[in-house]
Parts: structure tokens; sequence; C-alpha cells
């Protein structure tokens, strides 16, 4: 009997220990996501992105992947067109090395960029974002919004009937 509880003890901890250490692992990833929200876009610490991104960072855009100078040429246009931008952590999940953001971002659209003119409208949208961390830096995204939202907000495309 002792030599069965052994065995069941040792297997059960041998399959609890490996998640654990994942979970610690996962959220040591968390603050090295949130940066991105609140140093680099809301910010405009463009100059710490060697800190947080690998240099073979990939961005799974919609339609196409896109490099880190890419991907940080949206954001920047993103800055310019929103000067004011503020992108608040709603929600964040960790497991091994994704971490998952609901964000939410808000700003006035005063400035030209990503090939919007100056509306002088405030924009308020949400968006999802997963981050592939790996050795403290991020290696690869996945981001959905809705675009559309924006323009609506913005007077660019007609609101529904």
């Amino acid at each position: 009997m002792n030599r069965i509880f052994a065995v069941t003890t040792a297997l059960t901890l041998l399959a609890v220990m490996p998640a654990f250490g994942r979970e610690q692992h996962a959220d040591k990833n968390k603050p090295v996501v949130r940066r991105v929200f609140t140093e680099i876009l809301s910010q405009g610490k463009f100059e710490i992105t060697g800190q947080i991104y690998a240099s073979d960072f990939v961005n799974h855009d919609t339609t196409q992947d896109l490099a880190l100078d890419q991907s940080q040429g949206i954001d920047r246009g993103w800055r310019s067109a929103f000067p004011d931008l503020e992108m608040t952590v709603e929600k964040e999940i960790a497991e091994g090395d994704l971490v998952t953001v609901l964000w939410r971002g808000r700003g006035t659209n005063t400035g030209v960029g990503n090939g919007l003119n100056a509306t002088g409208k405030k924009v308020d949208g949400r968006g999802i974002s997963i981050f592939r961390v790996v050795n403290g830096q991020i290696k690869e995204e996945w981001t959905e919004y809705s675009g559309l939202l924006i323009l609506r907000q913005m007077g660019l495309f007609p609101a529904h009937p």
C-alpha cells in the first residue's frame, strides 16, 4: 500500500510541477508585454523597442507578416495621428510563452499618420493582442481590433442606419 501511495504521489507531483513552472514563467512575461502599451504606445518611447522586441520579431498582421521595423512604423503612425494616445491594459492572461491582452485605446485625432488626416475627433476603441515571449523578449504578435469603429468615430465612414 505504501509503495502504491508513493508512486501515485510521485506521478502527481511530476504532473503538477511542470505546470507550476510554466505558470511562473508566464507571469514573468506579463510585464514585458505591458511595456508595449504603457511605454511605447502611450508614451512614444520607441527607443526602448530593442529591450522589448526580439530582432527577428514577426507581427502576424491580418493580411501579411510584418518585420519589427514595419510594425513599429505603423505604431509610430498611430502616435502621430493621435498624439495623446493612451493605451490601457484591461485584461491579461498568460500561459506558457503566450500573453493575451484585452486593451483599450483612447485619443484625439489631431495629427497625421497611417493615412489619416487630422479630424479633431476623439476615438475610443479596444482590441485583443496575443504575444509570444521568448527569453524576455517579444518574438511574435497577433492583433485584432475594429478599424471600422475608429473610422466611424472619426466621421470618415458612415454609421449604420
